[in-house]
């Protein structure tokens, strides 16, 4: 898998409507608040030419792309970290996602109710990041009590974790996001990362315009985009009416589709291509006659880990890693050929995976 994303926003603002059009999931929409009642799960195959070329010249009985796990949680409203609404019980379901997409919603129609009555983008965004910090602070809460229970003990290290979430508290209750939190030796990171605060993860902002604003910055967007940068997020703009057209169309018939509107890939794509920047991940391939396969892993990630994504096996047995490149396999055709265009590399355990890289690995357990 590439990558899971829990995608969550304010009631009407296009967030299920969006869900429906990127994963095919069938996720009821409509109208009115709270029409998702369960967390609707899609898995979408990655977009990736490179893998197309690969099954073109291998022609193996079995291609696995990889993929993106969308979670689409209910709408969530002020209070609802409370039991306001409906958001509250599933807000858990985004505990282990790697990134959140914040759909915010971006245009103005007078049919389509807002939850609190007018369009204010920055608002939205206050109300959905208060509501994520006060699921935060429960989970902080118990951890507290957690290590206060064990610092009695007298150790150093309970009371230096005891501290540590005393700290992450503290910096929650003024109204600071958790990936925000300083963090200064391995120990802190490690307790950090077990806590899965929502507001620790990396976010995506999704602009929800009208489609005559696909092409065009309005004052909307432009007041997200001022925000992400503060932040370090993501922005992408999308209208999710446009992305359900392109959903129904046969896929030889959407290219030109979307080139009719003057775009040049979908919001799928532009999701897809910005969650992978965000998480600093990349794209690798073990490629044959009987099977083509991308694979994902971490940008830095060394020969070794990407093998173990494939296997343990290959990880712990790991000798040597044989590189091409897909570019080069693709333009000259076969193996052989990129053998004897000196192409082929033979790379050992330090060798960091490049995106792109075509691999046969080589283990012996």
């Amino acid at each position: 898998m590439g990558f899971n994303c829990g995608i969550v926003g304010l009631p009407n603002v296009g967030k299920s409507t969006l869900f429906n059009a990127i994963t095919a999931a069938g996720a009821e929409a409509a109208n009115y608040p709270f029409c998702t009642i369960d967390p609707n799960v899609g898995v979408v195959a990655v977009p990736d030419a490179r893998i197309d070329a690969l099954v073109k010249m291998y022609q193996p009985p079995k291609t696995v792309p990889t993929t993106i796990e969308f979670v689409d949680i209910a709408g969530l409203v002020k209070g609802a970290s409370k039991g306001e609404g409906l958001g509250n019980q599933f807000l858990s379901h985004i505990r282990d996602v790697d990134a959140i997409a914040h759909v915010v919603r971006c245009f103005d129609d007078s049919n389509v109710i807002h939850v609190d009555g007018s369009v204010n983008p920055k608002r939205d965004i206050e109300v959905i990041e208060a509501e994520l910090i006060f699921k935060d602070l429960d989970t902080i809460e118990k951890k507290i009590f957690e290590a206060e229970r064990r610092a009695k003990t007298g150790d150093k290290k309970y009371k230096a974790e005891h501290d540590f979430y005393l700290r992450v508290k503290e910096h929650l209750l003024g109204g600071r996001l958790a990936r925000y939190v300083s963090l200064h030796d391995e120990d802190e990171s490690l307790w950090f990362r077990d806590m899965h605060l929502l507001t620790g993860k990396p976010v995506m902002y999704i602009c929800n315009v009208h489609e005559k604003d696909i092409m065009k910055e309005n004052s909307y967007v432009a007041l997200v985009r001022e925000i992400a940068s503060k932040e370090n997020a993501k922005v992408v703009v999308v209208s999710a009416a446009v992305e359900a057209e392109v959903g129904e169309l046969p896929q030889e018939e959407r290219a030109a589709f979307l080139e009719g509107l003057g775009l040049k890939e979908s919001g799928l794509q532009q999701v897809i291509r910005e969650g992978y920047d965000l998480l600093q991940l990349l794209t690798f391939f073990t490629a044959g006659p009987k099977e083509v396969h991308a694979w994902t892993v971490k940008c830095g990630a060394v020969a070794p880990t990407a093998a173990g994504v494939i296997h343990t096996d290959f990880e712990k047995g790991f000798i040597r890693a044989e590189i091409m490149k897909c570019d080069d396999l693709i333009r000259l055709g076969s193996e052989q050929a990129v053998k004897d265009a000196g192409l082929l590399h033979i790379e050992g355990k330090e060798y960091i995976v490049q995106d792109g890289d075509v691999v046969h690995f080589r283990f012996n357990v």
